[in-house]
């Protein structure tokens, strides 16, 4: 309880308040209080690590960006972790390619996924669970200067794969691409992210399920179990490679949106993209964040 109203709190407080750079003061502060180790990366440490994308989408803002890396050691020593991934905009007025104003207030929630993140990680550590357990917010505004990103820019990632941005409004897969990507260097068990990604679940299961993609069925069935014993239910949509082909570019790697049909699907076939071999699942939560 304490963990989940925390997280809420975070969601909760307004944009000029809850910035990449509080996200990140804020997973510090917790950790501290909760024995967890955290690492925090500002922009030297991300174009170390090429972390391209998040950096770009970053640009069009003041703020600047944070990677927030919190770590629970509560399994043996050199045991694969669980990796979990929450995407942290903090908020996203879309770029260049600018979201409508009407409920654009609203898009203080754009770091629910990173929300929830620090907020599991601060439960895992209080109840002391014994496996490894590592989280990972990439924190960003969305927003426009002279600087922004275009539609029509190719950028990089920490992949090395390169990105054809179509539309500056689907930012949260650029930045969780660079996180996830990031995630394969602790050898992981498991990936689990889970971001307020796409219109287009909230069209296809409303408000009352989040969607779950993933490459391992065993993973899709707990956490479906998961979710049914709290109550924040999962419904699994699929990845075929057909809608994988929406997402081909023939001007670099890759493009940042498959177009209105089945988005929530195309979109989670890119954030397969930066996963490697790693069993992974992506819970959208735009509908229930």
């Amino acid at each position: 309880g304490r963990a989940a109203n925390f997280a809420r709190t975070l969601q909760s407080r307004p944009g000029n308040v809850a910035t990449p750079s509080h996200l990140a003061d804020e997973a510090t502060r917790m950790a501290g209080e909760r024995g967890l180790e955290v690492t925090i990366m500002g922009p030297e440490e991300l174009e170390a690590e090429r972390m391209h994308a998040l950096l770009a989408v970053s640009r069009g803002s003041d703020e600047e960006p944070r990677l927030i890396v919190l770590r629970h050691n509560g399994g043996a020593k050199g045991e694969a972790p669980l990796v979990l991934v929450g995407k942290g905009l903090t908020f996203d007025a879309g770029g260049i390619s600018i979201k409508p104003a009407s409920g654009m207030e609203e898009m203080i929630f754009d770091m629910s996924g990173g929300a929830a993140v620090i907020g599991a990680m601060q439960a895992i550590a209080e109840l002391n669970v014994p496996i490894n357990v590592v989280g990972i917010v990439p924190s960003s505004e969305n927003l426009i200067n002279g600087r922004a990103m275009k539609p029509g820019d190719i950028i990089g990632s920490r992949e090395g794969k390169s990105i054809e941005v179509v539309n500056t409004d689907a930012e949260g897969r650029l930045i969780l691409a660079d996180a996830l990507s990031y995630a394969q260097t602790f050898d992981p068990a498991a990936i689990v992210d889970c971001a307020t990604l796409t219109g287009s679940v909230v069209i296809a299961l409303g408000h009352h399920a989040a969607a779950v993609f993933s490459t391992d069925e065993d993973l899709v069935a707990e956490l479906r179990e998961a979710g049914d014993r709290s109550g924040e239910r999962c419904w699994p949509l699929p990845l075929w490679d057909d809608y994988r082909r929406q997402i081909d570019s023939t001007v670099a790697d890759i493009v940042n949106i498959g177009g209105r049909p089945g988005g929530a699907i195309t979109a989670a076939c890119f954030l397969r993209e930066f996963v490697g071999d790693y069993r992974w699942a992506h819970l959208d939560i735009a509908g229930t964040a």
